[in-house]
């Protein structure tokens, strides 16, 4: 598959890996061509025999990950929703209110993906992912000799497919949750696992494991 990876930071970086990894083609998107372009060629020397490029807008693909925090993945949504018709369009962030990181911003009965998914249209397929795992053991694969489970959400079952499928060809464990309204859940979720890297010293090497 094209994987768009919209955002050249931490999570960018480390959700291409695994793409990469995976076997899948990778573009860096971004409006500043500068960091595409550094992540782009460092993605390339690490993985010679895959394909990684950049570009300054969303092109099509079959998936494109909104690796953003919520206020410019909604100025996306909003740019690019022509773009995005027919594609599979991931959304990671967690809504938290950077003013005082205590909090999220988003309506209490609605998401950041419910509220992407709003605005994109039903053309685009949105599914959340992603959002409570941390890059620094994303970009492995694996915390504490266990693969990493990535909880899903979406009301199509085709595009949480092929999003399970990018996260199997990356070594981890995809987990449908159900209905793009389980996104609110799993934003709960990142929040409070977010909220205690600093009380329990995780240093944001923790993951969210599901056991049975």
């Amino acid at each position: 598959m094209k994987i768009n990876i919209v955002g050249p930071g931490n999570m960018g970086r480390a959700i291409a890996t695994r793409a990469l990894a995976g076997g899948h083609g990778v573009c860096v998107v971004h409006p500043d061509p500068d960091p595409a372009r550094t992540l782009a060629e460092e993605l390339k020397q690490r993985f010679p025999d895959s394909q990684s490029d950049w570009a300054a807008s969303v092109e099509p693909a079959d998936i494109t990950v909104l690796a953003l925090w919520y206020d410019a993945a909604l100025q996306i949504a909003r740019s690019a929703g022509a773009a995005l018709a027919g594609q599979v369009l991931v959304d990671i962030c967690n809504p938290i209110d950077v003013s005082t990181m205590d909090g999220r911003v988003t309506p209490p009965d609605s998401s950041a993906a419910e509220e992407i998914q709003r605005i994109v249209g039903t053309e685009v397929k949105v599914v959340k992912a992603f959002n409570t795992t941390f890059a620094s053991l994303l970009t492995a694969g694996e915390g504490h000799n266990f693969p990493l489970d990535v909880l899903i959400a979406g009301d199509d079952s085709a595009a949480k497919d092929k999003v399970a499928d990018l996260v199997l060809s990356g070594a981890m464990r995809p987990l449908d949750v159900g209905p793009l309204r389980r996104a609110r859940e799993l934003e709960a979720m990142g929040f409070l696992h977010i909220a205690i890297q600093q009380p329990l010293q995780l240093n944001w090497h923790s993951s969210i494991k599901i056991l049975h």
